[in-house]
C-alpha cells in the first residue's frame, strides 16, 4: 500500500479538568504523544474500561463519521451519548479516501433501521439497501448482516472503522472477515479495529497497540493476553478449570 489516509492522531490541547476522558489513561497519553498509524491495519485491544471504544469513536467522529456508525452520509442520532474527544483530536491526514465506514456492534441495529427508513421515503433514485446487498439488514441473523455490509458496502480505496465486529461472528466467519480484510487492503485500504477477538489480532503484519494503565504500548501478537490466556486454555482446560474453580 503506497499510503494511509491517517496517519497519526494527538491531542491538539489539554482536556478539561472535570472531563471523564481524564480518567483514561490511553487519553491522557495523547496529551504527550502521537499515535501512528504505520501499517494498513491498526488494532486496539485492552481490557473493558480500558478506552478502546471511547477513542475508536473519537477518531471516527474526528474523520467525519456519524458517532452511531455508517458512512459520513448517514445523519441519524437515536442518543447523544458519545464523548467529546473528537473536538480535542489532531488527525493527520495523508490523503482523502473514496469510501469509508464506521462499523460499531452496539449501534449496527441503527444503522441498519436508518437504512430502512431512508428507502421507505420517497425517492427517484436507487435505494440505498442496493449498496448493501438488496436484502434489509433487519432480515438477515447479526452475523450475516455484518459480512453482508462488508462484502458489498466496501467498495476499497477506503478507510474503515470497526469497534468490535467480532460480537457478531463465530469463529468460522472471523475467519470469513479475515480474508474480506485482506481482499480490500489490497485494494488500497486501511483499517482501524478494537476487538478482543485473537482471531482478528492474528492479521499478518498488524500494528497492534494495547491500552493499559500505562498509556497506549505497541505488543506482538503473541505477547498479548488474549492470545496467551486463549491458547492455554484450549490446550489445557482442565488445568484452567482447576484454577478457575478452586481458587
Amino acid at each position: 500500500m503506497d499510503r494511509l489516509y491517517l496517519r497519526s492522531i494527538s491531542l491538539s490541547e489539554p482536556l478539561q479538568e472535570d472531563s471523564y476522558l481524564n480518567d483514561i489513561p490511553a487519553i491522557r497519553f495523547l496529551e504527550t504523544n502521537d499515535l501512528e498509524f504505520k501499517k494498513p491495519v491498526t488494532i486496539f485491544i485492552g481490557e473493558n474500561g480500558s478506552g478502546k471504544s471511547t477513542l475508536i469513536e473519537g477518531i471516527a467522529v474526528a474523520m467525519g463519521f456519524n458517532p452511531e456508525g455508517g458512512t459520513k452520509n448517514f445523519a441519524f442520532s437515536t442518543e447523544d451519548s458519545h464523548s467529546k474527544l473528537h473536538s480535542y483530536l489532531n488527525t493527520a491526514r495523508q490523503s482523502h479516501p473514496r469510501d469509508g465506514f464506521f462499523l460499531r456492534a452496539e449501534s449496527f441495529y441503527n444503522v441498519a433501521s436508518y437504512i430502512d427508513q431512508s428507502d421507505r421515503e420517497p425517492s427517484f433514485g436507487n435505494k440505498l439497501i442496493d449498496s448493501y446487498g438488496g436484502v434489509s439488514l433487519h432480515q438477515q441473523s447479526h452475523g450475516e448482516s455484518f459480512l453482508a455490509l462488508v462484502k458489498n458496502r466496501f467498495s476499497g480505496n477506503g478507510l474503515y472503522i470497526l469497534d468490535e465486529p467480532e460480537a457478531a461472528l463465530s469463529p468460522a466467519r472471523l475467519m470469513q472477515l479475515l480474508c474480506l480484510i485482506h481482499e480490500l487492503i489490497e485494494e488500497n485500504s486501511q483499517f482501524i479495529i478494537a476487538t478482543h477477538s485473537p482471531i482478528l489480532m492474528s492479521y499478518p503484519d498488524a500494528c497492534i497497540y494495547e491500552l493499559n494503565e500505562q498509556g497506549i504500548s505497541e505488543t506482538t501478537y503473541r505477547e498479548t493476553e488474549h492470545y496467551r490466556i486463549t491458547k492455554d486454555f484450549i490446550d489445557k482446560p482442565e488445568i484452567m478449570y482447576r484454577h478457575l474453580f478452586d481458587d
